[in-house]
């Protein structure tokens, strides 16, 4: 279990050293990101059927409703979750990939063409952004890794206490067993 608790602080722990001025302008962009990629889940919902036959069955997908309905759910979840920095990575991820997915569509519609692909690009180099660094020093999962963090020291400081004095903790087992009546 500890090394669950571990594992999860450091997915949550963001990579870089906290600089008050960066973290501050990495959350502002976190924030912003996730704020204005909201309204792509909801055009994609306002017309479910419109949405899937231009984007997702011209890219040759298969089930371009279903495959939709995840896009949209994906971004109307994940963009808020990253706003707010909360599970940033697994949601950023989930962003970026359909930022590639969105790329790949503009390329096949108009090649390299700038003016077609510069929003999803910019979009999927924030995600990957966070995808690899995290939220931040300034976010939920910064707090969340920070109390995971301690509860793993906390747990084995507690274990290392007990194999340092077996037998003193073996003579309070006794002494609370007898205190009981237990045998």
């Amino acid at each position: 279990m500890r090394r669950i608790t571990l594992l999860t602080a450091a997915i949550l722990r963001p990579n870089l050293e906290p600089d008050t001025k960066f973290q501050l302008a990495w959350a502002v962009l976190r924030v912003v990101v996730g704020v204005v990629m909201v309204h792509n889940g909801l055009d994609k919902l306002s017309n479910i059927e419109s949405f899937a036959q231009a984007y997702v069955e011209y890219i040759g997908l298969p089930f371009p409703i279903f495959l939709t309905y995840i896009a949209a759910f994906t971004e109307l979840i994940g963009a808020p979750l990253v706003a707010l920095g909360l599970l940033t990575r697994p949601a950023a991820v989930a962003l970026f990939g359909t930022m590639c997915v969105a790329m790949y569509h503009h390329i096949l519609v108009a090649g390299f063409s700038i003016p077609y692909l510069e929003l999803s690009a910019i979009y999927a180099s924030c995600f990957l952004f966070f995808t690899i660094n995290g939220a931040g020093s300034v976010s939920i999962d910064a707090l969340l890794a920070q109390w995971l963090q301690k509860r793993a020291l906390l747990a084995q400081g507690l274990q290392s206490q007990f194999l340092d004095n077996p037998e003193q903790n073996l003579a309070k087992d006794e002494v609370k067993r007898v205190g009981t009546g237990v045998e």
